[in-house]
């Protein structure tokens, strides 16, 4: 009876799953190579660099360190932590487990790709790290700082969307290997920081700190 249910469900996942990939290419192919122009062209591949962000991991964290005083440390941490979570768990276990061929190293879609970048990575498609520790590091901040974010949380969130969409327009990720990482980086994000909350609590408010404790880099 479990054999019998298992084929079943095998019967109807497989060409589910079949069709969802094939879409998954066809958006690829629209991303990479349709919905193109020279200025994104340009922008995206530097775009998708950390490098690019250090000012921004500069500035959080002297913000931190400004105004946080001890519990800094604590909160600087679980930032780490979050990242070196969501790294390992996609390049470490997801990637190998799932071991999609990138679209850059796809024989099938050879004539399709334009690969904005140097070189095609070796590593797995599925997930996305790229997705999944931005997505990791901006759920987590959203979750711990909202107390001073306010409506510049949606910045955040566009911030890690606009990384994994660049992932795509360069040619090293499926839309689907972005989603995934996404989900798996929000996922962690929130529950590393609501671990840090139920620890040491949120931030207060800037509005509720006198203004010469506040210090804004």
């Amino acid at each position: 009876m479990i054999l019998y249910v298992f084929a079943a469900y095998s019967g109807f996942l497989n060409p589910l799953l079949h069709r969802v990939i094939l879409m998954d290419k066809k958006l690829f192919i629209f991303i990479n190579s349709e919905l193109t122009h020279p200025f994104f062209d340009k922008v995206f591949p530097v775009w998708r660099e950390a490098q690019t962000w250090y000012p921004l991991y500069l500035f959080l964290l002297v913000f931190t360190i400004l105004n946080f005083g001890k519990k800094a440390g604590w909160l600087l941490f679980f930032f780490g932590l979050t990242i070196a979570i969501c790294d390992q768990v996609s390049s470490g276990i997801i990637k190998d487990w799932v071991a999609r061929q990138r679209p850059c190293s796809a024989p099938e879609l050879a004539q399709h790709v334009r690969l904005l970048i140097n070189r095609c990575p070796g590593s797995g498609s599925f997930t996305s790290s790229h997705a999944t520790n931005h997505f990791g590091m901006a759920v987590f901040i959203i979750h711990t700082f909202k107390s001073f974010l306010q409506k510049w949380k949606y910045g955040l969130y566009a911030w890690a969307a606009s990384i994994c969409y660049a992932q795509v327009y360069v040619g090293v990720h499926y839309p689907l290997d972005v989603i995934g990482g996404g989900v798996l980086g929000s996922l962690i994000g929130y529950g590393t920081a609501a671990f840090y909350v139920s620890k040491f609590g949120t931030p207060g408010s800037i509005t509720s700190m006198p203004e010469e404790k506040v210090n804004v880099v």
